[in-house]
């Protein structure tokens, strides 16, 4: 017996106690991560942000075996969002369409979640409507039976079966209703919830996992009353996609008990926050030297090519490369090098003659 083959099988019940335990502890580092990301600079903010949520999108993906281009998905969204960055090239437009329905979930979290909403959504994920060489149902809800299957044809293992379609119309108001109107369960909490209960209906022919995911984004950013998203869920379920998978089998499966499930969430969610400090490596570093620079006078190819040196656009820093990247003569390049030299910025490395290069001096 599945989950929703029992009654009322939405009223979940979990172990109070320990969940809430686990809970406060998220809670507390949640809190940490936020304070720590809204004390950098609204550019840093923008960058942290650009390079977080193009890994979700990504992530969120490949869990479904759908491999995206990072560069393109990085591009969509800066443009989308006026984010100056460099190194943008043209986006697909199906990559611009699930930009799109990411953006929409994260950047107007505070929105009320409706049909349409979730029709628009998943016409962007399928805009030919089509799934692989298949014709399905798009921007409506499935109208056949749906099952979760693995293995060769003729011996594959059923791992779910979703309730029949003639119930899903209804099972999606009364999810619609308790993500819109349900305020006394704590936002976190809710996302998790909120992802189970979704991928339980299975509403659509496909891009389920994707939407589900979406819809986890959006409530996590309710529950920090931000658009600014500095992790991602879906790189660390990723990771565990193997636990991913078992964990809401087994829930499946289960008697209507979803402990087991929130607390790999909520472990999943602190993993993910604590990841922050690896994904963000590089515009942690990038704030951390404009800081200790906070008074260091540079032009706009000294900065711009500075930030470069950060993002890892290129290898080794010569004054070739200088004039080529800023746009300016060999003696312009040299001049604004020894310039950041004596400024103690830059410093020359071993290598001298037609090979002489520099590197930033990151204390």
């Amino acid at each position: 017996m599945y989950l929703h083959q029992r009654d009322n099988w939405w009223t979940f019940t979990y172990d109070s106690k320990v969940v809430m335990n686990a809970l406060g502890r998220v809670r507390a580092k949640q809190g940490l991560m936020l304070g720590r990301m809204q004390s950098l600079g609204f550019d840093f903010q923008d960058e942290a942000m650009l390079t977080t949520m193009s890994l979700e999108l990504v992530r969120s993906c490949e869990i479904e075996g759908e491999m995206l281009n990072l560069t393109e998905v990085r591009s969509s969204i800066a443009r989308r969002l006026g984010i100056d960055t460099a190194g943008l090239v043209p986006a697909s437009r199906y990559v611009d369409g699930i930009v799109e329905m990411l953006l929409d979930a994260t950047q107007h979290y505070d929105q009320p979640l409706s049909d349409d909403r979730l029709f628009g959504w998943h016409n962007v994920l399928f805009p030919s409507g089509r799934s692989g060489l298949y014709k399905i149902d798009v921007a409506k809800y499935r109208s056949g039976a749906m099952q979760v299957v693995s293995g060769a044809m003729g011996h594959e293992t059923v791992h779910y079966e979703a309730p029949a379609p003639e119930r899903v119309p209804d099972e999606m108001r009364l999810f619609i209703d308790w993500v819109n109107t349900d305020a006394g369960t704590d936002a976190v909490l809710k996302a998790a919830i909120a992802h189970l209960w979704f991928v339980s209906i299975h509403p659509f022919d496909d891009g389920n996992g994707r939407i589900t995911r979406a819809i986890t984004d959006m409530l996590l950013a309710r529950s920090e009353q931000s658009s600014k998203r500095f992790y991602s869920m879906s790189n660390e379920m990723k990771i565990r996609q193997k636990e991913y998978y078992a964990v809401l089998e087994k829930t499946q499966r289960g008697d209507g008990d979803i402990t087991e499930w929130l607390l790999w969430f909520l472990d999943c969610f602190d993993r993910a926050l604590s990841s922050t400090e690896n994904t963000l490596a590089a515009v942690l570093a990038k704030a951390r030297f404009w800081e200790r620079h906070r008074n260091l006078t540079v032009n706009s190819r000294q900065r711009k090519i500075i930030d470069m040196q950060f993002d890892g656009f290129f290898g080794k820093l010569t004054s070739g490369k200088w004039a080529k990247i800023g746009k300016c003569s060999t003696d312009t390049a040299l001049n604004d090098i020894k310039d950041l030299v004596n400024k103690g910025v830059l410093k020359m490395n071993d290598e001298g003659g037609r090979s002489t290069n520099y590197s930033l001096i990151i204390e």
